[in-house]
């Protein structure tokens, strides 16, 4: 019988130099980045007023708008890592 592998000894398939990229501070490099924040964010605002708008008071609604911040969010990642 062998025994399970360490969390330390397996393979990742993220990098050390991923994550360091992913935990970086990356101020907007040109007007069409801080553009495509405002794009996003402003969208993302306004699905969430549609949801909050149209949807009870309830778990799913809260899920709902937390999923739309997490998008913007991650959107937003991806300009600023420029899609690393």
């Amino acid at each position: 019988m062998t025994q399970p592998e360490s969390p330390s000894e397996r393979p990742s398939p993220i990098s050390a130099l991923r994550l360091g990229d992913w935990f970086t501070h990356h101020p907007p490099k040109n007007d069409e980045q801080i553009q495509g924040y405002v794009q996003i964010r402003n969208a993302g605002h306004d699905f969430a007023r549609t949801i909050v708008a149209n949807c009870p008071p309830s778990a799913d609604t809260t899920a709902a708008v937390r999923k739309v911040r997490e998008a913007v969010m991650t959107a937003n990642a991806a300009i600023a890592c420029e899609g690393r």
